[in-house]
């Protein structure tokens, strides 16, 4: 960023250029979901090319989610999301809605389950730390740093982020070089019998769990620098490069171990360290996995608040949640989601806590990208950003989601019904705090 550039945006409070966008969607992105969901994807889909193929299908509907969130956050450049599009494109209800989806399935539980992980893979070097108290200081701690000052909070993001993506590339060197190969071609049933049954659907619930992040950077849209461009180039550059980690992560699991010893093992990384780089390299993967979950808490600690501070600032009855000091975050919505996330570390199985997330934020993922069908009609909204493939791009994306959320309701009907359950209780706020919108 030139100084001139540099000074405009300072003087505009648009202060994340590229590099920290892309790397807030990188981060977002990469947390426990690809250490842990293959193992729970073997009985579903019992082939190890129908695995690969769930991560690859995945990730397009990322991208497809991505490019289409482009054309909407370049055409309404402000904090929040899924819930400005909403809001402007239908109705303050729809995006009030996803709003607080978004606080109790986006991001305080992700929040949750990451810190506990952290905790988890820490006491891989200090068995005798508590995995919860771990998890809660870690927690508490990156958000005291983005309380202080969001320019100290986004430089720790960048330096995490860069040391995963470089730790996660030697990884997959490392295995690749000892792995069988011969194994990608083995399990029950062909790939194309896998990706037409009902488990393919389901695992691709699980696997949007791991892709949980690749629209980040439309949250902070308000802060990033010249947003038109810099917007859409984030979102591509970090799903694309996420999705290239993801299938490369996923080809050396299947290649380290029979399918047999990772059926339904959630640290499916550290089983496969183990198979071929032995306890040092178990060790060495629980690093890894650390690191990565540093950069996801951190990243969803900038992103979570920014969609509530957006909605304090539309309700007056919420206008606490906007409080910001000189240089720092949102102080409210950061220390409330910070409690919530603490209070959520006693939660439900994984399973169920990842088709939950998966659920829930695809049905207001998918009416999003609809958005950009409303947005072309609109004549007072200019486009800076068309998104490229228009209109098989957000039609790809919603024929995913409409597919997966399908299958969840017959195939796991008590989890789509909590879901349901937390929409509900957001029309209920809805209802209660509606009076107290700013005319």
């Amino acid at each position: 960023m030139s100084s001139a550039t540099g000074a405009e945006a300072a003087k505009t409070g648009r202060s994340l250029g590229l590099g920290t966008a892309t790397g807030l969607v990188v981060a977002s992105m990469i947390g426990t979901g690809v250490f842990t969901t293959t193992g729970l994807l073997v009985p579903l889909v019992r082939s190890p090319l129908g695995i690969l193929l769930c991560w690859l299908v995945g990730g397009v509907a990322a991208l497809c989610g991505a490019l289409s969130y482009a054309e909407l956050g370049a055409a309404l450049p402000s904090n929040g999301g899924e819930y400005h599009f909403l809001s402007r494109l239908y109705h303050p209800s729809l995006g009030f809605l996803s709003a607080f989806a978004s606080f109790v399935v986006g991001f305080s539980a992700p929040l949750a389950a990451g810190a506990l992980a952290f905790g988890e893979y820490f006491a891989a070097f200090v068995p005798s730390a508590p995995p919860k108290l771990v998890g809660a200081l870690l927690v508490a701690g990156l958000s005291a740093l983005h309380l202080w000052r969001v320019s100290a909070g986004t430089g720790f993001q960048n330096v995490f982020t860069a040391g995963k993506v470089a730790l996660i590339v030697a990884f997959i060197v490392a295995l690749s070089l000892r792995g069988d190969p011969a194994r990608l071609g083995l399990g029950s049933g062909s790939a194309l019998a896998a990706v037409v049954s009902p488990g393919f659907a389901i695992g691709l619930l699980l696997v949007s769990f791991a892709y949980t992040g690749w629209n980040a950077a439309s949250y902070v849209a308000g802060e990033i620098d010249r947003p038109s461009r810099v917007l859409p180039l984030a979102l591509a550059i970090g799903t694309a490069l996420v999705t290239l980690l993801y299938l490369g992560l996923n080809a050396v699991f299947l290649a380290a171990a029979p399918l047999p010893l990772l059926s339904g093992e959630v640290k499916v990384g550290h089983v496969a360290a183990l198979q071929l780089l032995g306890p040092a390299g178990a060790k060495i993967l629980s690093a890894v996995v650390m690191l990565g979950l540093v950069s996801m808490v951190g990243a969803v600690i900038i992103t979570g608040p920014r969609v509530y501070e957006a909605l304090g600032a539309d309700f007056a009855r919420l206008r606490f949640l906007s409080r910001r000091r000189p240089g720092g975050g949102p102080t409210v919505a950061i220390v409330l989601q910070a409690i919530v996330a603490l209070c959520m570390m006693l939660t439900a199985s994984f399973e169920a806590l990842l088709i939950y997330i998966g659920f829930t934020l695809s049905l207001f993922a998918a009416l999003a990208v609809c958005g950009v069908f409303l947005l072309r009609r609109r004549r007072d909204i200019e486009r800076p950003f068309s998104t490229p493939g228009y209109p098989a791009t957000p039609l790809v994306f919603v024929a995913l989601m409409a597919w997966m959320v399908i299958h969840a309701v017959v195939q796991r009907p008590l989890v789509a019904a909590a879901g349901g359950a937390t929409v509900l209780c957001g029309a209920v706020a809805y209802l209660a705090g509606r009076s107290g919108r700013p005319t």
